[in-house]
């Protein structure tokens, strides 16, 4: 799990919009832009290219 410190400095590389912890802290959910980035080995993976497309299922809480 991301420190809550480092989570409210993170923010999309594609939107600069703000990051949220989410899918039982496998990766970061922009809101609006409609991406989620993979969280890998504890670091989050914020690259343009890594980004992929937000499912319904996706909540942008933190749901494990």
């Amino acid at each position: 799990m991301l420190p809550e410190r480092l989570q409210s400095i993170l923010a999309c590389p594609i939107c600069t919009g703000e990051l949220s912890l989410s899918g039982g802290g496998r990766y970061m959910l922009c809101r609006p832009c409609g991406v989620k980035f993979p969280i890998r080995e504890g670091i989050p993976v914020l690259l343009a290219d890594e980004a992929e497309a937000v499912t319904p299922g996706d909540t942008g809480k933190d749901d494990r």
